[in-house]
């Protein structure tokens, strides 16, 4: 008697779980290469491997080893390749290896690309893809260029050409990795330096969207909404912060107060350029003053824009609540921006994230202080950098015990890959059948 069984269905994952798995799979990856002996100059830890590669995966750049002298070649490599897939997303280096192989590219690839590029649509994700990877390419090609002519005169053609790939990379994924123990500081007043490298990671911190309206419009009537609210806000915050940090840190011996007009002037331009993504320094973080400090935590959590290398809520998330607090006042049930209209559904996915994320940096800050008694300031600073995948840090980022990094790591990781999430459930969610009749809670 022939008996029919039934198919078993296939395990189905969704999108951003899958892509969650595979970040957490290149860091283990990366933490057994980093562990390798010819990975570093003398041994490291498991936890120090585990950490330096969650760091670089997330494209953050908070180190508890130095990595100019504590890697080797082979290991700079691998951090700097780790910093390189994290920054532009796997299923990007995933369809450019299909393509180069002339396979076709199948829906459910294109369907883990649209939610790896944080589209909301799965057209045209190939075109887009393939102008990231020429804005990439093209960018870290001059901008190493560029560098070369600052660090092959000071280190030789071998050791300069690799030090001036390494930061490009590292720049334009806004990963804040530096090969020096005080990141960029020696070069506070060099011009190539503070145009080059702020050039790259604000370019990688407008978002791939951005640069492919650019590349393909080249016209601001054109623009979408989207880019114009980038645009737009990156240029306000980096005003902003410049102004407040030279006002702020003028006379601060520590860190503007002992150098020449002309070097004052660069560094507040590049640590203002610098602090919401990228996480290079050309002063001591550790010696800003605590309102500088707080103002730094602020850029740090609102960071880059949506699709880009960078972390944080995102810059239109940022202008987006502005934009809800102002309307709410003028009593307007919809926000009007650029000759567009942004409804409710808009303002109730920027809160969800912005609560999200608030909640998350409040019980991290706490379980860290839990675990290391110290400066409250200090943890919630690298909290909020963690969170932001900055990497910027008052210099406490190597005291921490196991526990400590347990917890860094994790919010570098869920800072990284959490909004993808949060994105998918958003968009996934169904309407309900149930009406109930509308209650009134006072507020205020």
């Amino acid at each position: 008697m022939l008996r029919i069984y039934p198919k078993r269905r296939r395990p189905h994952l969704a999108p951003p779980l899958l892509l969650i798995l595979i970040y957490a799979g290149f860091i283990v990856l990366g933490t057994l290469a980093l562990k390798l002996p010819l990975a570093t100059t003398s041994p490291i830890t498991w936890w120090d491997a585990a950490f330096t590669a969650t760091s670089a995966v997330t494209v953050t750049g908070l180190v508890v080893v130095d990595t100019g002298s504590q890697y080797t070649l082979f290991g700079q490599a691998v951090v700097m390749l780790l910093i390189q897939i994290g920054g532009l997303g796997l299923m990007t280096f995933a369809v450019l290896i299909l393509s180069m192989l002339g396979l076709p590219v199948g829906f459910t690839h294109r369907l883990y690309l649209r939610e790896d590029l944080n589209q909301t649509s799965a057209t045209d994700l190939l075109a887009l893809t393939r102008i990231i990877l020429k804005v990439v390419l093209l960018c870290e090609l001059i901008g190493a260029g560029l560098l070369a002519t600052v660090f092959v005169p000071e280190a030789g053609w071998r050791e300069g050409l690799w030090q001036a790939a390494f930061h490009a990379v590292s720049a334009f994924n806004n990963a804040g990795f530096a090969l020096f123990p005080d990141s960029l500081s020696r070069w506070v007043g060099n011009p190539v330096i503070n145009l080059t490298v702020p050039a790259l990671f604000i370019m990688g911190g407008l978002g791939f969207t951005v640069a492919s309206d650019i590349w393909r419009t080249r016209n601001w009537r054109r623009f979408s909404l989207h880019t114009k609210l980038m645009l737009a806000g990156t240029a306000a915050l980096l005003v902003w912060s410049t102004v407040s940090f030279a006002t702020m840190e003028w006379t601060n011996p520590g860190t503007l107060g002992a150098l020449p007009l002309s070097d004052r002037l660069w560094a507040s331009w590049f640590q203002a350029a610098t602090t919401r993504t990228a996480g290079f320094n050309t002063v001591e973080i550790g010696n800003l003053s605590d309102g500088t400090a707080l103002m730094f935590m602020t850029l740090m959590f609102v960071g880059a824009g949506s699709t880009s290398t960078g972390g944080g809520i995102k810059v239109t998330t940022f202008i987006v609540l502005l934009l809800a607090t102002v309307a709410f006042f003028r009593s307007r049930a919809n926000i009007h921006v650029f000759n567009r209209e942004l409804g409710l559904e808009q303002v109730m996915k920027v809160l969800a994230l912005t609560t999200i994320s608030v909640l998350l940096i409040l019980c991290a800050t706490f379980v860290l202080l839990l675990f290391h008694e110290g400066d409250f300031l200090a943890v919630a600073f690298e909290t909020v950098s963690a969170f932001g995948t900055v990497g910027m840090s008052r210099g406490i980022t190597g005291d921490f015990d196991t526990a400590g990094r347990a917890v860094i790591m994790a919010v570098m990781f869920i800072g990284r890959v959490g909004p993808m999430t949060l994105g998918f459930l958003l968009a996934t969610r169904k309407p309900s059948r149930i009406g109930y009749p509308a209650g009134t809670v006072y507020l205020g």
